[in-house]
């Protein structure tokens, strides 16, 4: 299987989880002498021919050309976030503090640049203005080939200060950090948080704070964490680099302090100098507050690697990845169609969805799916296949999620919990719920609201490893019973033509009561149909972190690649067994 035997993990109910369906799906201590070598079951997936038919070209035409114009919005934000802070910002950042910018950093931390970046339209469109990346940079990366969560101040903009969706973006890097139990480096270059919004990052559960409550939660579990000082550390930023692990500070450019000179001179009269105050060497040689004093950045970033290298992972040695390569190069096949025509098959609207069976033969290896129950609820596809050589199980919107349709899901989702398959959710939901307007459509919503809280209640509770990918529609309850935000996927992904709302844009009839003016009604209606239309677009998800991050169909089945083998990179780590108290300083 892909896994290792049935004594190699265990599920059982852990007390630092936050949640109580949030179980652990743990590997136990490894005997690496006793290891025996392990292969996949052999399998033969039917091949879905799911060639693209004459009586489609209406539908795809259209969609190609609205994939067009999502595909141009796309690339203009990212050449924005390229832009970071602007070029005064940028000068000033390398020319006169003489740092390096964010992504060199990360190409000196990193052992190559195909690492996943996590929402990186995160901070557009919001109501205090636009803060390009939410003024970090996070993703996962490989650093001597393990794969490591990194959380990356940009301080070109607004000198790195943490504005609410900066501390909501941090927090989300933990999230996927502790789920993936995934080792987390912290690029740290922040001013702190931004004062006039202080309502917005200070007070509640999920606010700045939050953020050293999981880094001692992380310590706790074995969860590595590690810390570089590479600019200024002010007020709450100063907790980052004290409660990780292990810390590098960079001469010069870092400084720790949770006042800076101008408060001690306010306060006291006295003059002091960053370096005097919380440089590098006073908190190497007398505070103890880090570790490893470096004096550049490469430096730095070299002695970071070195830390990642003592981490406790056992990788696969370079003679048995090599076999295991081989292995799944022979496995696994491309795509029997060309991904390229994804861009057609994502619809402009629900009523331009195409079968969904043509989406999974342009995802899975040689186009190959064994599915399951595949006469009954057929508005649901449900199956398993493999994607670049990992087994994992699909499921499908292919229509209105109807009675039958929910049971299917249940069923199936149970079924991939119980042999601890991971699970790929492609949503595409419909864009409302069929009112009620008579007795027999009564019965039949009862119904199906029963079929829809038990798929709701098996999606919740299933313990694997959990993808998300909205083809198109993301409304209603439907969108929780395919494993939507509420649901916490292990990673969720928009495509640039998904729509995120309640109800679609011009469907808005189906939400507000029948009993007023008529003339009063259709005004309402109007109103909140240009709301939708507005607050639905994938970028405007994006903007506020509802995701993981907008990806290119085309680009999908990579992704869906890097996600799966960082979820199977748990059952390297040694002995996760045991827990403990968080590493202290003091």
């Amino acid at each position: 299987s892909q896994h290792a035997s049935s004594g190699d993990h265990c599920l059982y109910w852990s007390p630092v989880c936050c949640r109580p369906a949030e179980r652990c799906w743990r590997c136990s201590v490894r005997s690496v002498s006793s290891a025996v070598k392990r292969k996949a079951l052999p399998s033969a997936f039917p091949v879905l021919e799911q060639p693209l038919q004459s009586d489609h070209h209406r539908v795809y035409e259209a969609n190609l050309r609205n994939s067009n114009a999502c595909h141009n919005q796309y690339l203009e934000l990212r050449e924005k976030i390229r832009k970071g802070g602007g070029e005064k910002a940028i000068a000033r950042h390398t020319q006169r503090n003489r740092k390096f910018l964010v992504r060199e950093r990360l190409r000196l931390l990193l052992d190559d640049e195909d690492f996943l970046e996590l929402s990186p339209f995160a901070g557009f469109g919001l109501p205090y203005g636009d803060i390009p990346s939410a003024g970090c940079l996070t993703g996962i990366g490989r650093i001597n080939g393990l794969w490591c969560v990194f959380i990356a101040h940009d301080a070109t903009i607004k000198g790195g200060t943490a504005y609410p969706i900066t501390v909501k973006k941090q927090l989300r890097a933990q999230d996927i950090a502790i789920q993936n139990r995934l080792p987390c480096v912290y690029l740290v270059d922040s001013g702190g948080g931004f004062l006039p919004l202080q309502s917005e990052v200070f007070p509640d559960k999920n606010h700045g704070g939050r953020t050293f409550y999981n880094e001692a939660i992380m310590s706790a579990m074995k969860i590595p964490q590690v810390s570089v000082v590479c600019g200024s550390c002010t007020a709450g930023g100063a907790y980052i680099p004290t409660m990780a692990e292990e810390t590098v500070m960079v001469h010069q450019i870092g400084t720790i302090f949770l006042g800076g000179p101008p408060l001690v001179k306010a306060a006291t009269g006295e003059e002091v100098t960053p370096e005097e105050l919380g440089g590098a060497r006073l908190h190497a040689e007398v505070s103890g507050c880090v570790d490893h004093f470096a004096m550049g950045e490469k430096e730095a970033y070299d002695c970071t690697r070195n830390i990642v290298s003592t981490l406790n992972f056992q990788l696969p040695d370079e003679e048995e990845e090599d076999e295991e390569q081989t292995r799944r190069r022979k496995a696994e096949q491309e795509p029997l169609y060309n991904p390229v025509e994804l861009l057609g098959l994502a619809p402009k609207s629900y009523n331009h969805s195409l079968d969904v069976k043509m989406v999974v033969s342009r995802l899975t290896d040689g186009g190959r799916f064994q599915e399951f129950k595949a006469r009954y609820g057929t508005t649901l596809i449900t199956g398993f296949a493999k994607i670049h050589g990992h087994l994992l199980g699909i499921v499908a919107n292919n229509g209105e999620l109807s009675y039958q349709a929910a049971l299917k899901g249940s069923h199936f989702v149970q079924l991939c919990d119980q042999r601890d398959v991971p699970l790929l959710f492609l949503q595409n939901t419909a864009p409302t719920t069929a009112p009620t307007v008579s007795t027999t459509q009564a019965e039949v919503n009862s119904n199906h609201l029963k079929a829809q809280g038990a798929m709701m209640s098996a999606v919740a509770c299933a313990s694997v490893p959990k993808i998300t990918v909205v083809i198109g529609g993301c409304h209603g309850a439907d969108s929780y019973a395919m494993c939507g935000r509420a649901f916490d996927p292990h990673f969720l992904f928009l495509w640039p033509n998904a729509k995120v709302s309640i109800t679609a844009p011009g469907h808005a009839g189906s939400l507000l009561p029948a009993d007023g003016e008529r003339e009063e009604e259709e005004k309402q209606e109007e109103e909140l149909n240009m709301r939708l239309k507005e607050e639905c677009s994938a970028f405007y998800s994006s903007g506020r972190l509802w995701d993981d991050g907008v990806i290119l169909p085309q680009d999908t089945r990579r992704v869906l690649r890097n996600c799966l083998d960082i979820i199977k990179q748990r059952q390297y780590q040694l002995s996760t067994e045991k827990l403990q108290s968080p590493l202290l300083r003091i």
